[in-house]
Parts: structure tokens; sequence; C-alpha cells
């Protein structure tokens, strides 16, 4: 799988930019604040629908503009693709694959695989339990459209049970009507949550073996799903929290409150690893997702590198550089500097200034 084209339309800070890429290692350097980034933000949407950074989709179109356009041209099993993906102001965007357009952007999922790898997320470990749930739930909502489906659903009836959490506290009414959203957050969480354990287990599967390599087999690596609440209980326990529910106006368990934590030899390095351990877990975090893209897709997914390897030492370069010689790469950087020129066999280089882009 490879991304052929891409045609960018008042986004970010591009006007108008068409990029024909390799499908082995791409460079894209240039000074900060230039654009390198956004390029990359534009291919994950074509994949994901949603910014990494997490904007909004009125905040990515070009100031002074109300509209904006991506355009992917993808190879997946030799077999072209086009996406075209519409972004609005004051609408929901709106997405086409080969101009057959589809009633809901999640349609998407699926076709395009990427992985993205940066600075950020060799904080993952030590960062919030909201970010460890975004990893795993930007994953397998990529390889498993039903799991969009039901994280979707329950995060809907969340958002609804709150609400009326909050109507309660204000004026008393509708207490009895909470038994009806109980059981539906039930229904689509237990769901979301046997995803989450089996995407664990998949993991725990592949990583092991990356972390022993890492750790010139000195470390064995665990990772544990923590879940908030035990599924076969869950019922009952949301029945019991309801009057902390009431009166902090939130649903307090669920598994909008779970997290994982690493195991490296029977320490938790969340809360005693060093910060050395702790990008050395990131990293065989990323590998391992790598490998099970791969497995589950039987294709390698897209890697893109936003500025990451300056933030490696060389041993982590070497082992994540070993892991892309047959994937398509797309990294951006500050330089191409002597360490890529030597370790990697680049196939283009394109250097970003100011929201151009120029072939070298």
């Amino acid at each position: 799988m490879f991304i052929d084209k891409l045609a960018i339309n008042n986004f970010r800070n591009y006007e108008e930019e068409d990029i024909h890429f390799s499908d082995g290692i791409n460079i894209l350097y240039g000074d900060n604040a230039q654009g390198k980034t956004n390029i990359l933000e534009a291919i994950y949407m074509i994949a994901t629908t949603k910014s990494h950074r997490g904007n909004k989709d009125k905040e990515i179109i070009q100031f002074g503009y109300d509209e904006a356009h991506i355009r992917a041209d993808i190879n997946k099993n030799d077999i072209s693709h086009r996406v075209d993906m519409h972004l609005r102001k004051s609408k929901s965007k709106g997405v086409a694959v080969d101009l057959i357009p589809l009633k809901k952007s999640a349609q998407l999922f699926g076709l395009v695989n990427i992985v993205l790898f940066s600075p950020e997320d060799l904080s993952i470990i030590k960062n919030s339990p909201s970010e460890r749930r975004r990893f795993i739930d930007m994953e397998l909502c990529q390889l498993n459209k039903i799991y969009y489906s039901d994280l979707s659903g329950y995060n809907k009836i969340l958002n609804q049970r709150n609400n009326l959490l909050k109507q309660i506290a204000f004026d008393g009414k509708s207490k009895d009507t909470l038994d009806v959203w109980d059981e539906q957050l039930v229904k689509y969480g237990i769901k979301v949550i046997s995803v989450r354990n089996n995407f664990i287990e998949l993991i725990n599967e592949i990583i092991k073996q990356i972390h022993s390599s890492l750790t010139s087999e000195k470390e064995e690596i665990k990772v544990i799903y923590e879940k908030n609440i035990d599924e076969n209980n869950y019922l009952e326990e949301l029945r019991d929290k309801r009057f902390v529910d009431l009166k902090y106006q939130t649903t307090s368990v669920g598994p909008h409150r779970d997290d994982i934590s690493f195991m490296v030899n029977d320490i938790d390095v969340k809360k005693y690893g060093s910060q050395g351990q702790q990008r050395t877990v990131a990293l065989s975090l990323k590998l391992a997702e790598i490998e099970l893209v791969r497995k589950t897709i039987k294709d390698n997914p897209i890697l893109l590198l936003d500025d990451v390897m300056s933030e490696l030492d060389s041993t982590r370069r070497d082992a994540l550089l070993s892991y892309i010689s047959d994937i398509q790469t797309i990294i951006t950087c500050t330089g191409y500097d002597d360490f890529i020129k030597e370790r990697l066999n680049i196939d283009k280089i394109y250097k970003v200034t100011g929201g151009k882009i120029y072939e070298q």
C-alpha cells in the first residue's frame, strides 16, 4: 500500500500544492513552522477522517477561506483508488472514494492504513490515560469498522447520559429514564471492552520480541489492559455508582476511563521507569503497531515519521530504520543530515518553505 499523489487546496498554510511520492523513502525537510507536519496531517486525515492534532475542520481551513480540499491517489493491492475530502467551516466534511460520495465519512476507515510516529508518541507512556486510549482507538478504528460503530455508539450514549445527569441535578425530573440509558451504555461498552482486550492480547504477542531485541534481551515487557470496569458486573456497578454520578453529574465508570500500563521486568515503567526506559517502551509499542497492521491487513501500512529521528538515540534509530526498508515512509525533518544520507536509500527529497514544496 502506498500513496502516489497528494493534492491540497486551502489546507493550513497551503493555497494549492501537488506532491508525487515514491513508494519508498520520502523526505520533507525545512525550517520549523513551514508546513511539513501539515502534509502528514492531510495524509492522516484521508485515512482516519480526523486530524492527529485534534483540531476541528474549521481550524484546518486556510484563513480567509470557507473550504479546503484534500485529494489522494492510493495504490492498494495494485489497484488505484482516489480519495477526495471536502472540508467546510459551516458543514460536516464530505468524502468520496473513486468519485462515489460516502454517506458517512467513517466509511473511509480501512481503505488506507496509516501509522504515525511523532515526538509526542515518545511520551505516551507517562502522559494521561486519554492519550493511551486514543492510541488504541485510532488503530482499532482503522482495522475494525464494527469497533468504530460501537465506539461511536458508546460515546453518543455516554454524552446523552451525562446530559441527563445534569438535567436531573437541575430540576430533579426524568430520573427514571436513567435505566434505559444505562442498559444501552452497557450494551455498547461491553463490545468496546472486548475488542480492546483482544487488541492488547495481540500487541503482547508481538511486542515481547521487539522489546527484548531493543534491550539486548535484558528486559521483558508485558502490556496490561487496565479495565475500569468488569464487564460481567458492568450494569450492577453502574447502578451502584448512580448516587456518585448524580452528585458529580458525570458517568464515573466505563471504558471511557480505561488505561493501559507497561510492566518491564515486573516494574511499572509508567510510575517507576526512567525516561530512557519509557522511550524504549514507546518505540517498542510503535514497532508492534506496525507489525500488527501488517499481520491484520496482509500488507504494509504507510508510515509517517514527524521529526522523530532527532529525538531518538542511535540504537533506537537503528531499530526504527530496520522496520521501514519495505514500507512507504514519509519523513519530516529540519535537515536531511549525514545520518539519514548514510542509513537510508532516499527515493525523493522535498524542501518545504512558506507553504511551498520543491522537489530536489
